[in-house]
């Protein structure tokens, strides 16, 4: 009796088998592009010190390797990552392992609360104004669509900044939670969603306006579909035809952007938690160019990638299970 393998397992093995080259070759892309910019880590590390001698310059190059020729600092590094050893952050004096574990719970959180605003928002808002069409309720629905799309986030978050900070004081600055505030339990959550609402609303908005968009024209294009008007004539009300012949397939290319769009939010998160002060991922990254602290960028580099790579595996599922016609085997 020979053992076979389920669909669903193949299919993930095999989507994890073609995506190890693809980070692989992101990565040493992502080592020779900084290997090229100029400067590194020791011309941050003596430019902070106020200048120091040549000598001295020369053994911090030996003691942190990069007296070596670039291939041989490429290999090394690599044969470190396969053993998800991501060295040692010269900056921070710490693991940078333990460095990103410690901020990556704050561009998470960031990032799932956004995408999850912006996604159910969006396909709402989009159903509603094509259900609605060509009415004021689809008029004033593409409007704020328009409006949300063609603002840029570190526009929306300073104007936002201003408004429910300064001149109302509604919510707090910046920051992730208040200090000296030693909130524990609901509290402490409360005090870091109060921090994450602006945050949140300036990094979802454009993306929001990208899902309303694509759900109405996709409702719009599948309500001409035969198999519709043929549920419309068979006596399908509005709700039940919306619910259940159209929404579903309206979903499959709105689900698709949304794997596709997931790189697109990280890197928007750099923009907002820089002006925001949130201490993820993002401003992590932005700190570690500044500061040429590359063992800690190409650590922040292969995370995403990772993080990338299992969305798009998860979105893929779910689209297979929205779309019968697709077979995981």
């Amino acid at each position: 009796m020979s053992f076979q393998v389920p669909p669903i397992l193949a299919y993930a093995l095999r989507r994890l088998l073609q995506a190890v080259p693809v980070i692989i070759l992101i990565m040493i892309g992502t080592f020779l592009l900084v290997k090229l910019a100029p400067g590194d880590t020791v011309d941050a590390l003596v430019g902070d010190m106020g200048g120091a001698d040549a000598k001295f310059i020369e053994n911090l190059r030996i003691e942190y390797g990069l007296d070596k020729p670039v291939w041989v600092q490429l290999w090394t590094y690599m044969a470190k990552l396969a053993q998800f050893d991501f060295g040692w952050s010269f900056v921070y004096e710490q693991p940078v392992s333990t460095v990103l574990m410690d901020r990556l719970w704050v561009t998470m959180t960031l990032m799932s609360g956004s995408l999850f605003f912006a996604f159910t928002i969006g396909i709402a808002l989009g159903a509603l104004a094509a259900w609605r069409v060509n009415s004021l309720t689809d008029n004033v629905i593409s409007t704020l669509g328009l409006i949300f799309y063609a603002t840029p986030s570190f526009f929306l978050s300073l104007m936002m900044i201003v408004l429910f900070s300064v001149k109302l004081g509604w919510l707090p600055v910046a920051g992730i939670k208040t200090i000296g505030g030693f909130y524990t339990g609901w509290d402490y959550v409360l005090d870091v969603a109060k921090h994450l609402v602006m945050p949140i609303a300036a990094l979802s908005l454009i993306y929001l306006s990208f899902y309303l968009r694509l759900m109405r024209a996709s409702v719009l294009e599948i309500s001409d579909l035969d198999y519709v008007r043929t549920a419309r004539a068979k006596g399908a009300d509005g709700a039940r035809l919306m619910f259940h012949h159209i929404i579903r397939n309206a979903l499959l290319p709105v689900v698709t952007l949304l794997g596709v769009q997931f790189s697109a939010v990280l890197g928007g998160s750099v923009i907002v938690e820089t002006i925001f002060s949130l201490p993820g991922l993002g401003q992590l990254a932005y700190q570690s160019v500044v500061q040429r602290d590359m063992n800690t960028l190409m650590g922040i580099i292969f995370l995403s990638s990772i993080i990338v790579v299992l969305v798009n595996f998860f979105t893929d599922l779910l689209y297979a299970r929205l779309d019968s016609r697709i077979e995981l085997a």
